[in-house]
């Protein structure tokens, strides 16, 4: 079922210096991925996963039995919201989360038997929502989204967002001048 548009008119704030949204490249890059996420959740829905879901439980074969940390990484998260992310998976019974027998302190994520079940049955589906991804977007398009994507969600990109030794924004003071 097809959600009809809302026309939505944008509030007349010119007199605020707000900046340009429609070049806030955080904002066009939420927005797509609320988008996609939810067109993903849609063919998804018949298994009772969400995409999200689905990365977490993927990554975890992936990886074996990485660690949180880990697993937090591959996923660009943070540990707090990953341990939200894995509750429900948990509770159903598709991931365990033991001890790490190197290292006390640290916690493996394993997908269980019920949760590789789960995984094949997910991707049917999965590949079934590509598709339509691929065929709107466009096949090579769709790979040069990804390549730039992956880009940015490498740790190296948190290097254009180093602070500053000097603020951009800072106005250079002149220096008082005082007489002795």
């Amino acid at each position: 079922m097809r959600k009809q548009p809302v026309a939505i008119e944008p509030p007349d704030d010119s007199h605020l210096d707000l900046g340009d949204n429609s070049r806030c490249n955080n904002t066009a890059l939420r927005k797509a991925t609320r988008r996609v996420s939810q067109l993903y959740d849609s063919v998804l829905a018949p298994t009772g996963l969400r995409s999200t879901q689905r990365s977490i439980l993927l990554n975890i074969a992936r990886f074996g039995s990485p660690t949180m940390g880990q697993l937090a990484s591959s996923l660009v998260l943070d540990r707090s919201a990953l341990g939200h992310n894995l509750k429900p998976l948990e509770r159903n019974g598709f991931v365990v989360l033991d001890v790490d027998p190197d290292d006390k302190r640290n916690r493996l994520a394993k997908l269980t038997r019920k949760g590789e079940s789960k995984l094949r049955e997910t991707t049917a589906l999965w590949q079934e929502a590509q598709k339509r991804f691929e065929r709107k977007f466009g096949v090579e398009r769709a790979a040069s989204l990804r390549k730039a994507l992956a880009v940015i969600a490498a740790e190296e990109f948190d290097d254009a967002f180093e602070a500053p030794t000097t603020s951009p924004t800072a106005k250079a003071r002149p220096k008082s001048q005082t007489t002795n």
